[in-house]
């Protein structure tokens, strides 16, 4: 029990750090980059979706980009311009009630979806070597579900 306390408290606070920025760029040099879109697949409907962009220096801190998307048909859309090429992760929240926070039952399991770039399934927290991904000099478009 104590272990599902800990687990839960680190995913409650990695969400809390996201919520500042939805919306903000912290991207300083704007050098050309790619555009890397991003499409969420989610069973649920209603709220929003929060979509953050983390380089491994981020990650599970304030996310370099991050936007809120609406939810139309089991899908959200994002897309962040001018991301130069480097190594990123994506990490997603199905937000139902708008809150900008992510809820939990009384034994602290999360009653919100999220999940990460490459689709890995979480068991705890988020990952950087689990979500991490290349992004090159071309647009790259991303599917995560949900």
């Amino acid at each position: 029990m104590k272990t599902l306390v800990s687990v839960t408290v680190t995913i409650a606070m990695f969400f809390l750090m996201l919520l500042p920025s939805y919306g903000q760029t912290g991207i300083q040099n704007e050098e050309k980059g790619a555009p890397l879109s991003v499409i969420v697949s989610l069973r649920g409907q209603g709220g929003h979706v929060l979509v953050a962009l983390h380089n491994k220096d981020t990650f599970l801190k304030k996310p370099l980009k991050s936007e809120v998307a609406t939810i139309v048909n089991g899908k959200a859309f994002v897309t962040f311009n001018n991301i130069k090429p480097g190594t990123y992760a994506i990490v997603v929240l199905h937000d139902k009630n708008d809150n900008k926070i992510m809820d939990f039952d009384t034994y602290g399991m999360p009653l919100e979806a999220y999940g990460i770039s490459n689709n890995v399934l979480l068991m705890g927290p988020p990952q950087w070597e689990d979500a991490k991904f290349e992004m090159g000099n071309t647009p790259l478009q991303l599917e995560i579900s949900i």
